[in-house]
Formats: C-alpha cells, sequence, structure tokens
C-alpha cells in the first residue's frame, strides 16, 4: 500500500496536516513504525515527519527537566542533568536495541509504541514522569501512568504529538536503578523492574517500583511499594516485597518466557533492586 510522505517545518503544520490528513501517522525515528508496516500491522494513509522539528528536541533542566520527545535516545543517555538525576533511565536506555538504533529511536516513540516492554517506562514510571500533548486545540499534560493504557494503546487523542516527557527533580537521599533480563544481547526484555528509593538516614522513607514486560502494560507496583515504606530495607523486607511483587502482575507465556518465569523473574528483579539500593545508603 502506498502513502504520502509529508515533512513539515513547524509543530503547527504537522498538527495541521495531521488533523486535515485522516489515518495519518506521525513518524520520527521510525525504528517500531517501519516494522509495523512492513509485517501489514499498520497502513497509514500518510506518514507525517517529526524529524527536525525544533519544538520537540533539547533537553531542558529548570523546575522541571523537560526531554524533547524528539530527541534521540543516544542524546539522552549522555545529558548531564539526565545523568546526574535519572540513572535508571540512563540504564534503561543502555540496554535498549544497538547504539545505531538509540542513534535514531527517540524517548516519544519508544513510549507511544506503547509495548509492555518499553525499557524506558518503568524507570520514567519510578520517577513521576508526564507527557505533554499537542493538537490543533492546544496543549495538555498526562501522568505517564494514565497515559499507557494498554499494548499499543495510549491516551493520544486523534492528530495529537507527545512533545516532551516532564521530570520533577531528584530530592536529597534518592537512589534509583534499573536491572532487566532478555534472552539475548538487544532482545526485548523477559522482565524489568525499576527501583527508587529516598532516604532519610537509615530509614526509606519513600519507595517506587515499577515493572515492565509482565503485564498490558509497565506499572507501579504499589503494594509491594507499601510494604517496604518506612523501613531499613533488610533481607526479611526483601523478601516479603519479593513475594508481593509476584503476585502484583500478569504475565503472559510466548516465544521469549513463560508466565511462571516471568513472575519468579519480576521478584527476583524486586529483591535485587531493594539490595542494590540498601547498600548504596550502606556504603
Amino acid at each position: 500500500m502506498g502513502y504520502e510522505y509529508h515533512r513539515p517545518s513547524t509543530l503547527d503544520e504537522a498538527v495541521r496536516l495531521a488533523a486535515e490528513i485522516p489515518e495519518s501517522s506521525y513518524v520520527a525515528g521510525g525504528t517500531d513504525l517501519f516494522v509495523q508496516m512492513r509485517k501489514g500491522h499498520r497502513e497509514p494513509r500518510a506518514l507525517i515527519s517529526l524529524r527536525g522539528l525544533s519544538e520537540l528536541g533539547g533537553i531542558e533542566a529548570s523546575a522541571r527537566v523537560r526531554i524533547g520527545a524528539g530527541v534521540p535516545l543516544s542524546d539522552v543517555q549522555v545529558h548531564p542533568a539526565v545523568v546526574e538525576m535519572f540513572p535508571a533511565l540512563v540504564a534503561s536506555i543502555a540496554t535498549l536495541g544497538s547504539r545505531q538504533i538509540r542513534n535514531v529511536a527517540t524517548v516519544g516513540g519508544n513510549l507511544c509504541n506503547a509495548s509492555p516492554a518499553a525499557d524506558t517506562a518503568p524507570p520514567l514510571l519510578v520517577y513521576g514522569a508526564s507527557v505533554e500533548l499537542r493538537d490543533v486545540d492546544g496543549r495538555r499534560e498526562v501522568p505517564l501512568e494514565d497515559f499507557l493504557l494498554g499494548p499499543a494503546q495510549t491516551a493520544l487523542r486523534a492528530g495529537e504529538i507527545l512533545t516532551a516527557i516532564l521530570l520533577a527533580p531528584s530530592v536529597g537521599g534518592t537512589c534509583s536503578v534499573f536491572l532487566r533480563k532478555g534472552r539475548v544481547a538487544m532482545d526485548l526484555p523477559i522482565a524489568s523492574v525499576a527501583a527508587l528509593v529516598v532516604w532519610d538516614g537509615a530509614t526509606c522513607i519513600r519507595v517506587k517500583l515499577a515493572a515492565g514486560a509482565v503485564a498490558p502494560v509497565p506499572l507501579r507496583l504499589r503494594r509491594s511499594e507499601s510494604m517496604v515504606d518506612g523501613t531499613n530495607l533488610d533481607a526479611e523486607i526483601r523478601g516479603r516485597a519479593r513475594e508481593t511483587a509476584e503476585t502484583e502482575i500478569s504475565p503472559i507465556t510466548d516465544l521469549r518466557s513463560t508466565k511462571d518465569y516471568r513472575r519468579h523473574l519480576t521478584g527476583v528483579l524486586v529483591e535485587r533492586a531493594l539490595e542494590h539500593l540498601a547498600g548504596e545508603v550502606g556504603g
């Protein structure tokens, strides 16, 4: 099937084209979209390129950190503000595909593809990220947790563009980590976990846990979080969190793994992530 190709020079022009052309698709890096098109899963009437739009580029750090949705993952990975405040996000990007893919794939595209196994989603969830959306009617902001609705399903309305990812700077005493397990290099994860802990001395006063590839969407593990808050993350607490995490997910069996192994692995990753963060405060 043939399609039209448009390369707008401004964001206003891009959203106007999307409003005028039903069944059009935005494309930035295209690392997911073109694969879906070759397989016949997507047949857009037109492609609207977002490459080169200045409004989608750049990373700004002020009251909040704003990551343009069109910034290549390789640029996000090395930005000083991201490296300093969001190490779990940096770690997740390092596992995503090859260097060549990271040079063209964008953080916005990774989220809009809405894969349950999206590597950047669990760390962004524990960092409390929101996404900025834009269409012909204006802008709105949506928490990432409300943006991801299901496999290949997001809260994007027809013609909307994800323009940026918004993050609050980390507070003092914050530690975070990202762990994942895949079958081979550059494969999608069998399971992944991001963990964030805020320490007050040796006491964990806040914890956030998120898992990927083990439910229809990457999700927060809130019951596991609740049993860790206010503790010192000793071995007994970590073991309970592991057991609880295994009950909070709904994994499937596919060509990469069985659901039982995914459930077991998620618990292991939660326990290891908390052990790592407990070791950081101990050190």
